[in-house]
């Protein structure tokens, strides 16, 4: 069945409007609409991330991955819970699988979230949460900041060149893995303006930052998908994942759903889109 499609203009326009409607009577019509997702995907097991063995890999104990679609990792030396991180398969308008979102690494998960980058065959990552505020660790630090090379478990990480854009940082990275004779080249994008449970000072620059990324996967041939993560991988990295959904359906000349958007999120990864604000 064919999507009818519109003109760029007329979705803009109508989106704009629809907005403006949701956004009178102070935020009405988009509190109605965020408290009737407040129970999608709450019944789906997490039986994998709540087990004893693997409760040490999640950042934060309440905010596991749903058994349905988390990344499975290849199992180790025969170990069964070796499989585990924790970290869902997404929709992004495209597929069920267009993004893995995660959780930032913890100093025990970076080796697993290099392996993931490299079975899934990821060559985007995008970090949307500094590493630290405060004495606050929101992410550990798992790849060079400067040009160099760290190893994680199997797996070599170098990073090439770092750019500074107005907001952002985009960090060419070549990964090398001990039992494979080819390299491959991941770019990490990293906004680091965006505060835990708040949103950016300029609300523009985010969508700026998440167009340049749409772009960007819409250029390169679709070998994995595209990581996404903040602190716990639901709140800002919902809210990002939701953005380029929609901006992706824009570009296509679909009419965007926000709430129909983040309703399919939750039934793959919880509490996507955590707060309102």
């Amino acid at each position: 069945m064919r999507v009818q499609t519109f003109p760029r203009a007329q979705i803009l326009q109508e989106f704009n409007l629809q907005c403006q409607a949701l956004t009178a009577n102070n935020y009405r019509g988009f509190k109605e609409e965020f408290k009737e997702l407040n129970e999608v995907g709450k019944e789906l097991p997490t039986r994998a991330g709540d087990s004893e063995v693997n409760r040490e890999k999640n950042r934060y104990p309440s905010i596991l991955p749903y058994d349905h679609c988390r990344v499975r990792l290849s199992v180790q030396n025969s170990y069964p819970h070796t499989d585990y991180i924790n970290a869902n398969f997404v929709p992004g308008g495209g597929s069920e699988r267009d993004f893995i979102c995660t959780q930032g690494p913890l100093p025990n998960t970076i080796a697993d979230f290099w392996r993931m980058v490299w079975e899934q065959n990821v060559r985007i990552v995008v970090m949307v949460t500094a590493l630290k505020h405060k004495d606050i660790v929101f992410c550990d630090k798992y790849w060079p900041l400067d040009p160099g090379t760290v190893y994680h478990g199997l797996i070599q990480v170098t990073t090439v060149t770092r750019k500074q854009g107005p907001d952002c940082f985009i960090t060419t990275i070549n990964l090398r893995h001990r039992d494979c004779p080819t390299d491959r080249i991941i770019t990490h994008y990293y906004y680091p303006s965006w505060p835990d449970r708040g949103v950016p000072k300029s609300q523009s620059s985010l969508c700026v930052f998440t167009e340049h990324v749409r772009q960007h996967l819409e250029a390169i041939p679709c070998l994995g998908p595209a990581v996404v993560h903040c602190s716990a991988g639901i709140g800002r990295t919902g809210t990002f994942v939701t953005l380029l959904w929609l901006q992706q359906l824009c570009a296509r000349g679909i009419r965007p759903d926000i709430k129909a958007a983040v309703q399919d999120l939750r039934l793959h990864r919880m509490w996507m889109v955590q707060t309102l604000n």
